[in-house]
């Protein structure tokens, strides 16, 4: 079952952020180049019933229907600030509480930010080989970007290619995809 959105997570632990920022903005042009809606979350949506979860039932009501939403979307947008080199632990222990299957096949962008370059591969050691574990379609082009990497909080013309890169990838994906089920619903 899908909700027909485009459904952005984001990992950090406080606003205001420039991840959520960021994973917002990748996610609404998306939405936009995808014709579909979109929704945005960070761990801070799923509230206090996540710390002890164990899992998805653990979980508040609200949170629950968060999780539902990100299993049934069309696509994600995943980022997360880079801390110690690594994701969140809060942000992996929300995907931890998803079941294998939960993923499977869907598109990915992947996302992250951090203070400096030394944090640049998070994306290709920490983020895509957790997604490859569900067996979700990662989409080849990432984005890691750094502080130095926004003027404004626009993002610059090097990090803007690399999202418009990627948004690419991700729509020629949900659309295919959307045409697949469409002919097996016939």
């Amino acid at each position: 079952m899908s909700n027909n959105l485009i459904v952005g997570f984001s990992g950090n632990l406080s606003r205001p952020s420039s991840t959520r920022r960021f994973v917002e903005s990748v996610t609404e042009s998306l939405g936009r180049q995808t014709g579909l809606g979109h929704e945005v979350f960070d761990v801070e949506d799923l509230g206090t019933s996540l710390a002890a979860a164990r899992s998805v039932t653990d979980l508040n009501p609200a949170a629950r229907k968060i999780i539902r939403t990100i299993i049934e979307a069309e696509a994600l947008v995943i980022g997360s600030p880079t801390y110690k080199g690594s994701y969140t632990g809060l942000f992996k222990h929300v995907f931890d509480l998803l079941d294998p299957a939960d993923l499977r096949g869907k598109p990915i962008i992947l996302t992250a930010t951090g203070g400096g370059d030394r944090h640049s591969l998070v994306v290709e050691h920490q983020l895509r080989p957790l997604f490859a574990f569900f067996e979700a379609f990662v989409l080849p082009t990432a984005i890691y970007a750094s502080g130095r990497d926004f003027t404004d909080g626009a993002p610059s013309p090097v990090i803007l290619g690399r999202v418009n890169q990627a948004i690419a990838e991700a729509s020629l994906l949900v659309k295919a995809r959307a045409a697949v089920t469409a002919i097996a619903a016939e």
